[in-house]
């Protein structure tokens, strides 16, 4: 049985919908990386990067709203989902792999909003400033992300901040334990890890079933990735105009650093912090970051007449 079919619920609003179109994309070094196109082909178009140890799975909601009248490409992460694991790992890589994405389901000079949510934020981050990312990129969408500090900001450890917590963080972050399978034990600890109180069962369950599904190799290999992020540099070069959201009680990536993506971006249009939300925004209220993703591509993407 493929790992891809623990990544998603088995049915409803979480069921991964089935793509139009697979293709692979093959990013600089070699690597290989499943994508997946939905909806209608002359439809604008909105890409969508998941975060670590998620999957396209991640994104169900969204695509199975978007797709009536968008084109939505998603894509798995190196070493996620059906894209396999790579030797190489880190920002340049997820840049890479993003340009890869880009250059294999858009025209030349083909416009789209470009959405990342937690690593697949720091995809977007690490790509800004490259030729392909300007020539594709009609606005962005960061959620549930930052650029840099976030061992030293998260709020998984229940303590202040300080030395502990961040050594404790740490370790955490980079355990190379198995997450075994999707038991009601497991679902509480993830639950708490990254997502709101208010979350409902059917919620936790398909965050877990997709972060279960990644391999420990590949969730250790990024750990150590995230632990030593510096992006800052990469949020001065995204230009385009880039929309924040955040989970008011996300203790993986707090709105601190929300506030200083907004405090540091040239062209901010916007910052949405939800109330109860923690995480996994796009799990959590579907809905609202589904609109946030349709204001973007309404005021951004244009497409050319009789398309």
């Amino acid at each position: 049985m493929s790992r891809l079919t623990h990544t998603g619920a088995a049915s409803g609003p979480y069921a991964p919908p089935v793509p139009v179109r697979a293709l692979t994309a093959v990013s600089a070094d070699g690597a290989r990386l499943h994508v997946e196109v939905h909806g209608p082909e002359n439809a604008p178009a909105v890409v969508l990067a998941h975060g670590w140890t998620c999957s396209t799975a991640f994104w169900a909601a969204q695509i199975r709203d978007l797709a009536a009248d968008h084109r939505v490409i998603a894509y798995d992460q190196r070493g996620h989902g059906r894209s396999p694991a790579s030797a190489l790992c880190g920002t340049e890589a997820l840049a890479d792999d993003l340009e890869a994405v880009l250059a294999a389901t858009l025209a030349p000079g083909e416009k789209a909003v470009l959405v990342g949510h937690s690593m697949g934020g720091m995809a977007l981050m690490a790509t800004a400033g490259r030729a392909r990312f300007r020539e594709h990129a009609a606005a962005a969408l960061l959620c549930s992300t930052a650029s840099s500090r976030l061992v030293a900001e998260a709020k998984v450890v229940p303590l202040v901040a300080g030395r502990l917590r961040t050594w404790l963080t740490g370790r955490i972050l980079r355990s190379r334990a198995p997450l075994g399978p999707v038991t009601p034990v497991a679902m509480r600890v993830l639950k708490y890890g990254t997502m709101g109180a208010g979350s409902s069962p059917v919620m936790v369950e398909a965050c877990a079933r997709i972060v279960h599904a990644c391999p420990r190799q590949v969730r250790y290999a990024w750990s150590r990735v995230l632990g030593l992020l510096d992006l800052d540099h990469g949020v001065r070069e995204l230009t385009v105009p880039t929309a924040v959201l955040v989970g008011a009680e996300d203790r993986m990536t707090p709105p601190v650093h929300a506030r200083a993506l907004v405090a540091a971006l040239p062209n901010c249009v916007g910052v949405t912090e939800l109330p109860g939300l923690g995480h996994m925004t796009p799990v959590e209220a579907p809905e609202l970051v589904t609109a946030r993703m349709r204001e973007l591509v309404a005021a951004y993407v244009h497409i050319k007449e009789g398309a």
